[in-house]
């Protein structure tokens, strides 16, 4: 007879430990002589760019904002040597910025060698480095020079040679820092979360599960396979009266294991810094574009005068990249129009890069 006594009831331990954000120190250099940085995580954060979709589309979207538009050149002689730029063979500047804005975003840190002219000072080409077979060398907290691996050797560079690019580079680093680093988490989740979710959706091709009026191994095993080649087969299942009852496995409803990898995805780009609307259009109104683009221009703009400071002060050349088409005058414009509704102040809808 049950027991109806509450004084009985017990509980059932369920702890979950408390969120704790791991400590992270800086680089520190050696006491003596000189420290050499690798970049030992370039070819696992090159591995999640290859593969994953997201990484892929925001690097290449911020790095397309910010370097396809054409460049302006201050003088004939800059213009002259940029545009005689060939990579490895078969690039153009453009090309060449965009890889080195993708490999920043993506590893923390970009490299090209700056091949000077033997006399003079022209410069004739920048060729790519990718980070894995790049080392930066430091003393007494500055860049001194670069080792690199040429597939048999470790080759010095000088410091005036090597064009290098450090993603939000924070305290006394001589290295930048992996957008993928803040997001690692985020993509982890959601690649679980859609490999569940395909597992399920296989699972959904079985009809459930089934109840069998026997315990008879042999029958049991039998009437399995004979639903097994139905359900692969796309035929029907013909089972005796009253001999097994066939259920349908409990689960949540696509939508409701859709909602968790939408919000994984939509909280990626915030925290990569490309508003989900400029990478793709699904699911995004008119005021969302609006608003993302007005959000995006400061992003890719800050890219731009980035490396436009880094070529003065690494190649003393002047140049300015193109800046895309802004929405913000258009989008005062239009405000100015509804004047019964509240509506953007000009000093929050123009974005301070567009020059």
């Amino acid at each position: 007879m049950a027991d109806l006594n509450l004084s009985t009831a017990t509980t059932t331990e369920i702890s979950v430990p408390d969120f704790i954000v791991e400590a992270k120190a800086l680089d520190t250099e050696n006491a003596t002589g000189e420290t050499i940085w690798y970049f030992e995580e370039a070819i696992n954060n090159i591995g999640y760019y290859s593969q994953i979709p997201e990484i892929n589309s925001g690097a290449n979207t911020l790095s397309i904002w910010a370097f396809s538009k054409g460049v302006e050149y201050q003088d004939t002689t800059t213009k002259s040597e940029f545009e005689h730029f060939s990579g490895r063979g078969n690039d153009t500047f453009q090309t060449i910025m965009w890889n080195h804005e993708v490999m920043k975003l993506i590893v923390g840190d970009a490299f090209m060698e700056i091949v000077r002219a033997k006399k003079g000072d022209v410069i004739l080409n920048l060729v790519p480095i990718s980070p894995e077979r790049v080392g930066v060398i430091s003393k007494n907290g500055r860049i001194t020079g670069y080792k690199v691996y040429d597939g048999k050797k470790w080759k010095p560079i000088e410091k005036k040679n090597m064009y290098h690019s450090s993603n939000k580079r924070i305290g006394d680093q001589v290295h930048g820092t992996s957008q993928l680093d803040a997001v690692r988490w985020v993509i982890d989740a959601r690649n679980e979360a859609l490999i569940t979710n395909r597992m399920l959706e296989k699972r959904g091709r079985a009809l459930g599960i089934v109840y069998y009026e026997t315990n008879n191994a042999g029958k049991i095993e039998y009437a399995n396979e004979q639903i097994e080649k139905a359900v692969k087969n796309g035929q029907m299942v013909g089972l005796p009266k009253d001999t097994a009852k066939i259920e349908p496995f409990p689960m949540k409803s696509l939508a409701e294991r859709m909602d968790w990898i939408r919000y994984l995805e939509n909280f990626f780009y915030q925290v990569f810094g490309v508003p989900r609307s400029i990478a793709t259009s699904d699911g995004t109104s008119e005021v969302g574009g609006i608003n993302g683009h007005l959000i995006f221009e400061p992003i890719y703009g800050k890219e731009q005068t980035d490396e436009e400071a880094n070529i003065w002060n690494q190649m003393a050349r002047k140049i300015k990249f193109n800046r895309p088409p802004s929405l913000a005058p258009q989008t005062q414009e239009n405000q100015d129009k509804n004047t019964g509704t509240t509506q953007i102040q000009p000093q929050e809808a123009t974005p301070s890069v567009n020059r």
